[in-house]
């Protein structure tokens, strides 16, 4: 029985991705686990890797179209299976033989019929923004190889004044100030890319920043697909989930020492007080599991490994990279990953992996001067740490209400009220409280 192609979900809220490119076409050879599929979403360019070995049959989706996940996008047939295995495919909409049509019979000239055409020939029409009756057919109706063939044709005689171009490297042009017509494609036939789009923002980017086009009372701005997804996502996670929220004070003092000491030691690239925060907080959450949990269909799982997220602020919206296994990494290792996943980041080149499995989920805004803040739980997580800058204000330091000047910080955590009680999560804090006055404790 033929093996159904299935879009993987590249992120839990994952509605759709973009088929950059078939790597393999139809009647090729695959082998299970080989990359078939080049897709792109709002966050990660990607392989899909074929799920059988055998040969690639009805792709349903072409490049640059838009593709549901979970659900079939290919069949892949077995030794010895034909096309005539493969499940009956829906009705198209063209009326079949002997269907009676109804006729024009306005005085107006009737309108020419169109060609009829498959429904990949269609969609790449569509996305192409090319007349279907301007495409001549080999057989009895228009295919995707003919539609192929046409924009190989006319792009020898005359470049199309739509230059061919992903969705999301259009996009990424109009976000960027563009124009497609100076970008050089690498997809197949030149098309753009929205790695070409950011390569050439890079090049003609001008050495001062290009002032941000006004906003007025009264303008409306459309819904980014990215922020959209955002909206979504934490409109349902704070709706869903009852959040409880607890702040402190840290004296950053003896852990801003053992930072400037590591960094000596360590050399360039300096440690950063987030990647410094997270060898702690790898720390804490193994002392306190139920804030590295998820709650599952009334369990909660409790998670073996330590993957923690890092809400990283992007020009299109948010994303969350992980630094998997953080409490088995040193903070020069997490420094190190947290730089090497921020590049990818904004280079729009993480991979799927490097942003799903996190566990509990860490916000800074102390670089903007932010004192402190409630940040939304990332779901399926069930707590969030906020952070807030750092501020050098007097503070009474001892029990002889000695006055000293120090810096300071705000930690805010958000936990989900049906895993952690109050008492758990001021735990929690509170050992971070140790941790962040007394680096020793890991050493214990």
């Amino acid at each position: 029985m033929p093996t159904p192609f299935i879009m993987p979900k590249m992120d839990m809220d994952q509605e759709s991705v973009i088929i950059n490119e078939w790597l393999k076409q139809e009647g090729d050879s695959v082998e299970k686990g080989e990359p078939v599929i080049v897709i792109e979403t709002d966050k990660i360019t990607s392989e899909v890797e074929a799920p059988a070995s055998g040969t690639l049959a009805r792709i349903l989706y072409a490049n640059n179209e838009e593709a549901p996940v979970t659900q079939v996008v290919a069949y892949i047939l077995e030794e010895g299976e034909t096309e005539a295995d493969l499940p009956e495919a829906p009705g198209e909409s063209e009326p079949k033989a002997g269907t009676a049509v109804k006729q024009d019979v306005s005085d107006e000239p009737a309108e020419k019929p169109r060609k009829s055409a498959t429904p990949i020939a269609v969609r790449m029409a569509k996305a192409e923004n090319i007349d279907l009756d301007k495409v001549p057919a080999q057989g009895d109706r228009i295919t995707k190889d003919d539609v192929e063939a046409y924009l190989a044709s006319v792009d020898r005689v005359e470049p199309r004044v739509q230059v061919p171009a992903t969705p999301a490297a259009r996009r990424l042009a109009s976000e960027e100030g563009v124009s497609l017509g100076e970008v050089t494609g690498s997809g197949p036939r030149g098309r753009v890319q929205a790695d070409d789009v950011r390569a050439t923002a890079a090049r003609v980017a001008a050495p001062q920043p290009v002032p941000q086009p006004k906003l007025s009372a009264g303008q409306t701005l459309p819904l980014s697909s990215i922020r959209k997804r955002i909206a979504d996502r934490m409109t349902a996670s704070y709706q869903s989930t009852p959040h409880i929220y607890l702040t402190v004070e840290v004296d950053m003092l003896e852990a801003e020492e053992s930072r400037k000491r590591m960094n000596q030691l360590a050399g360039e690239p300096s440690i950063s007080i987030t990647a410094y925060l997270v060898r702690l907080v790898a720390w804490a959450l193994k002392r306190h599991p139920l804030l590295n949990a998820t709650l599952e269909d009334d369990q909660i799982k409790l998670w073996e490994e330590v993957n923690i997220g890092i809400a990283t602020a992007l020009d299109e919206g948010l994303i969350v990279p992980v630094v998997h296994h953080a409490d088995q990494l040193s903070a020069v290792e997490i420094n190190l990953r947290m730089r090497e996943l921020a590049q990818k980041a904004r280079a729009g080149t993480l991979a799927r992996e490097e942003i799903q499995g996190g566990t509990f989920t860490i916000s800074n805004l102390g670089m903007y001067g932010v004192d402190s803040f409630t940040a939304i739980i990332n779901p399926p997580q069930s707590a969030i740490l906020a952070v807030g800058t750092v501020r050098r204000k007097p503070v009474v330091v001892d029990a002889e209400d000695t006055v000293m000047v120090r810096p300071m910080m705000m930690l805010t955590l958000g936990a989900d009220h049906r895993v952690v009680d109050g008492a758990v999560a001021a735990s929690f804090l509170a050992d971070m409280v140790k941790a962040i006055e007394t680096p020793e404790l890991l050493l214990i």
